[in-house]
């Protein structure tokens, strides 16, 4: 995967975001019993993966790449937004600064979890990793949204222009 590619992953990640601004409040937050409950608990925790595995992990610019539970009532649409273009920050700063290295094993603790164990990945592996769990995820909120009888956009990569 190269920044080429990942543009992609950014424009299907714009669609769902832009269809999650038409959602009432109270469908956006609306618990469903399944993932992590609503749509916004949901997002908050894809952008958290993003931040802890690239932000965190392998970039090491953050220690707190969580959002603890009792802070995610008071996230709106606009400040998921606002963490997911630090998310393509930190993806254009790993392909910019280990771009030769993506497939090098970094060998640490997990900055995030006290006394954390020491693992090895590679950043190649991380970064498909943090997109996977994305679409998985984004598969969730679709669900959640035709549940509550929206028609959910096309946010398939091959929906998408080059």
């Amino acid at each position: 995967m190269d920044q080429y590619e990942y543009e992609w992953i950014k424009k299907t990640r714009t669609i769902l975001l832009d269809f999650c601004g038409e959602l009432s409040p109270q469908d956006f937050t609306r618990q469903h019993g399944f993932g992590f409950d609503s749509i916004r608990d949901t997002l908050i925790h894809i952008a958290d993966c993003y931040h802890a595995w690239l932000g965190s992990y392998i970039l090491l610019q953050t220690k707190t790449p969580i959002t603890p539970r009792d802070e995610l009532a008071t996230i709106d649409l606009a400040t998921i937004k606002e963490r997911f273009f630090q998310v393509d920050r930190y993806v254009t700063e790993v392909f910019e600064k280990l771009n030769d290295q993506m497939n090098e094993p970094i060998q640490r603790q997990i900055p995030w979890r006290a006394g954390g164990e020491e693992i090895s990945m590679t950043p190649a592996k991380l970064l498909v990793h943090t997109i996977t769990h994305e679409f998985h995820h984004k598969g969730q909120i679709m669900a959640m949204a035709r549940q509550m009888g929206y028609t959910p956009p096309n946010t398939d990569v091959l929906g998408i222009q080059d």
